[in-house]
């Protein structure tokens, strides 16, 4: 018996494949109250998202490019969300 893997759904843009891509590997999360995506800080989810995105781009973008979208993504992204009180 033939058995798929599980696909991702479609995405619209290469940045929301990228934050797909970051949120499935652990490399960012997206904090409870407000939405906003926060940096994990996790060296070893930041290799699997870029092994991710080498591994399997979206159609008709190249490894190199998507792998770039990656790390565009994460360097916009920081490690606390803006609307939480600071502890």
């Amino acid at each position: 018996m033939l058995m798929m893997g599980e696909r991702r759904p479609m995405i619209r843009t290469l940045r929301g494949w990228a934050i797909q891509v970051l949120q499935e590997a652990g490399a960012i999360r997206e904090c409870e109250e407000h939405g906003w995506m926060q940096d994990r800080a996790d060296p070893h989810a930041r290799e699997r998202a870029l092994d991710i995105a080498r591994g399997d781009p979206p159609a008709g973008v190249s490894p190199d490019a998507a792998a770039a979208e990656v790390r565009d993504v994460l360097n916009s992204i920081g490690d606390t969300c803006p609307e939480c009180a600071p502890d």
